[in-house]
C-alpha cells in the first residue's frame, strides 16, 4: 500500500470527527447500571483460602506435633503412664499451632518489610548514630515480643526459694530486671551487628573477641556460691532470645544495611547477628545478678503468690494483654522510623494492618496454648521421666528399670527430643536450602540439617546429664566452647558464620518451653538447685558439629582437587 502524507492538523481533525464527549454523570450512571459483582460462594472461599492457609498450618504442624507425640509416646510406652488432662493439653497444642501460624504470618507481612526497608534506606539518609540507636531499640523491642520469653515467667514456680534464692528472685520479684537485661543485651548485639555490616568486620574476629570474656565471667561466677544457680538461666537466656521475632527482623535489617553498604562479597555475610544476639544477653544477665547479689540479703524482695482475684488476671486475659504489650511497641518503633526518620508513607496499608492484626491474634493464642499445652506437657514429662530409674515422686511406686538402664533410656529420650525437634524446625530447613544455594551445593541442605540436629541432640543429652548427676555447668560450657573456639580459628569465615548462627535457629518457640519445663521438672524430682542449662548445651552442640562438618567438607574438596590434579 502506498504511503500518503498528511498534515498534522488534518490528522487531528479526522480523529476528532469520530469522538464524542461524555459527562462524568453519564459515566457514573453507566457504572451503576452494570451488573453487580457476583458474591463468592462457600466453595469459592474454600478454593481461595485453603491452599494459602494449609501451607502455613502444615509448616507449624510439622514443628509441633512430632515433638509432642514423642513426649506422649515415650511416657506411654517406656514409662507406662498416661497423659493427664488430655483434653486441655491437646487443645493447648492446637492453640500453639494456630497461634504460631497467625503470628509468623503477621511477622512476615506486617513487620519484616518495614525492617528491611528501614535497614536499606536508613544508612544513606540518617547519621550512623541514629542507625545504631534504632538498632538498639529494635533489638530490645523484638526481645519483648519473643513468644518464648513468657516461658521464663512460667518457670518461676518450679524454682525453690530455699535451694536457689537469688535465682527465684530473678524469676520472681526481679523478673522485670531480667527481661530488661536480656533486651538490653540483644539491643547491644544488634548495634555491634550493624557496625559489622557497615565496616565489613569478620564474624570470626568478633567471636574470638566476645566469647572468651563471656567464658571468663562465667568461670568467675562459678566460684561464687550465690551465683552458681544463675549460670544456667543466663546461658539459657541467650538461646531464648533468638526466636521467630528477633531472628527474621534483625536479619532483615542486617540484609538491608549490607545491601546499602555494598558488602555482599561473602555469600553468607548476612549471617552472624544471631550469634551476637545469643552472647550479649549472657553477659547482661550475669552482670545484673552480680549487682543484685552484691547488695546482700537486704535486697531480696518477698516472693508473693500470684493473685487471681481480678478478672484481668484470669486466662486468657493475661495472655492477650501480654501480646499487646509485646507487639505494639515493636510496631510503633518500625512505623515511627519509616514515617519520621525516612519520611516515607506506609504503602499497602491494608496488608500492614492485616499483618499487625495477625501478629496480635497469633501471639495471644500462642500464649494460651503455651500455658495449657506445651508447659503442662513438659512438666508431666519432667515428673514421669525420673520414674525410669527412681521411685515415682507422687505414687511412690518403685523404679521401672534398673538404674543404668533407666538412666540410658532417659538420655536416649533427651537426645531424641533434641534431634527430632531440630529436624522438624522449619527455620532450619529454610536456612539449609539457602546455604545450599549460596554455596553452590558444596554444603548440602540435608548435611546441614543432620549436623545441626546431631549437635542439638547431644547437647540435650549432656544438659539432662548435668541435671541428673548435678554436674558443674560451667565446666561443660567451658569445654564445649573451647572446642568451638578452636574449630573457629581453623575454619573459613563462611562456615563460622553458618555454624554460630545455627545454634540460634534451633531454639524456637516450641523447643524452648518444652525443654525448660522438662529440665525444671527433673530438677524438682532429683532435688537439685535448678533445672536450667539444657538450652545452653543445645546451643553449643550444633556450633561444634557444624564447624566439624565444614572442616570435613573442606578436607574432602581438597582431597578431590588433588586427585583430579594428579590424574591430569
Amino acid at each position: 500500500m502506498a504511503e500518503r502524507q498528511l498534515r498534522y492538523g488534518i490528522y487531528l481533525g479526522a480523529l476528532q470527527r469520530h469522538t464524542r464527549q461524555l459527562s462524568y454523570a453519564t459515566i457514573v450512571e453507566a457504572e451503576r447500571l452494570l451488573p453487580k459483582r457476583p458474591r463468592l460462594r462457600v466453595i469459592d472461599l474454600h478454593r481461595l483460602l485453603t491452599p494459602y492457609v494449609s501451607l502455613r498450618f502444615i509448616e507449624q504442624l510439622q514443628a509441633v506435633v512430632p515433638l509432642a507425640l514423642l513426649l506422649i509416646g515415650f511416657q506411654a510406652l517406656a514409662l507406662r503412664s498416661s497423659l493427664l488432662d488430655t483434653q486441655s493439653v491437646v487443645l493447648g497444642i492446637i492453640a500453639v499451632i494456630v497461634g504460631l501460624m497467625f503470628f509468623m504470618e503477621g511477622v512476615k507481612q506486617g513487620m519484616m518489610p518495614f525492617a528491611e526497608n528501614v535497614g536499606f534506606h536508613m544508612p544513606g539518609r540518617t547519621h550512623l548514630g541514629i542507625l545504631l540507636l534504632f538498632s538498639l531499640l529494635l533489638g530490645a523491642a523484638a526481645t519483648f515480643a519473643e513468644p518464648a520469653i513468657g516461658a521464663l515467667q512460667a518457670a518461676a514456680t518450679a524454682v525453690s526459694p530455699e535451694r536457689a534464692p537469688w535465682l527465684r528472685q530473678l524469676l520472681g520479684p526481679y523478673v522485670t530486671w531480667l527481661v530488661l537485661a536480656v533486651a538490653g543485651g540483644v539491643g547491644l548485639a544488634v548495634v555491634v551487628g550493624m557496625l559489622r555490616m557497615v565496616f565489613g568486620w569478620q564474624l570470626k574476629h568478633l567471636v574470638l573477641l566476645i566469647a572468651p570474656p563471656t567464658l571468663a565471667l562465667t568461670v568467675w561466677c562459678a566460684q561464687q556460691p550465690e551465683l552458681v544457680p544463675i549460670l544456667g538461666l543466663a546461658w539459657d537466656c541467650g538461646a531464648i532470645t533468638t526466636g521467630p521475632v528477633t531472628v527474621p527482623l534483625v536479619l532483615a535489617v542486617g540484609v538491608g544495611v549490607a545491601a546499602s553498604a555494598g558488602r555482599t562479597d561473602n555469600p553468607l555475610s548476612g549471617f552472624g547477628i544471631v550469634t551476637l544476639a545469643s552472647l550479649f544477653p549472657i553477659i547482661a544477665v550475669l552482670s545484673v545478678a552480680i549487682y543484685l547479689t552484691s547488695q546482700g540479703e537486704g535486697a531480696m524482695l518477698p516472693v508473693m503468690a500470684e493473685q487471681v482475684e481480678a478478672w484481668y488476671r484470669e486466662p486468657p486475659f493475661p495472655e492477650i494483654i501480654g501480646a499487646f504489650r509485646a507487639i505494639v511497641p515493636l510496631i510503633l518503633l518500625l512505623v515511627l522510623a519509616q514515617t519520621l526518620l525516612l519520611r516515607q508513607k506506609i504503602r499497602r496499608r491494608n496488608v500492614f494492618i492485616y499483618g499487625v492484626a495477625m501478629a496480635l491474634v497469633g501471639m495471644s493464642v500462642f500464649n494460651v496454648g503455651l500455658t495449657e499445652g506445651l508447659v503442662a506437657l513438659g512438666e508431666q514429662a519432667g515428673i514421669n521421666v525420673p520414674w525410669a530409674f527412681s521411685p515415682h515422686q507422687r505414687t511412690g511406686a518403685p523404679a521401672l528399670y534398673p538404674y543404668l538402664l533407666g538412666i540410658s533410656l532417659t538420655l536416649v529420650f533427651a537426645f531424641s527430643i533434641g534431634y527430632g525437634a531440630t529436624v522438624a524446625e522449619p527455620a532450619l530447613n529454610a536456612m539449609g536450602m539457602t546455604v545450599e544455594n549460596l554455596t553452590h551445593g558444596a554444603f548440602r541442605q540435608r548435611t546441614l540439617i543432620h549436623a545441626v540436629a546431631a549437635g542439638v541432640g547431644i547437647g540435650a543429652a549432656l544438659g539432662v546429664s548435668r541435671i541428673l548427676f548435678d554436674l558443674p555447668l560451667w565446666i561443660l560450657l567451658l569445654l564445649g566452647y573451647l572446642i568451638a573456639l578452636g574449630l573457629t580459628i581453623v575454619s573459613r569465615e563462611e562456615i563460622v558464620n553458618l555454624a554460630w548462627d545455627s545454634a540460634g535457629v534451633t531454639t524456637g518457640p516450641v523447643t524452648v518451653p518444652l525443654l525448660l519445663a522438662l529440665g525444671l521438672g527433673l530438677a524438682h524430682v532429683i532435688k537439685t538447685a535448678d533445672g536450667f542449662g539444657i538450652l545452653a548445651m543445645c546451643s553449643v552442640g550444633p556450633i561444634v558439629s557444624v564447624l566439624a562438618t565444614g572442616l570435613w567438607i573442606d578436607l574432602q574438596e581438597r582431597t578431590e582437587g588433588r586427585r583430579k590434579k594428579g590424574e591430569a
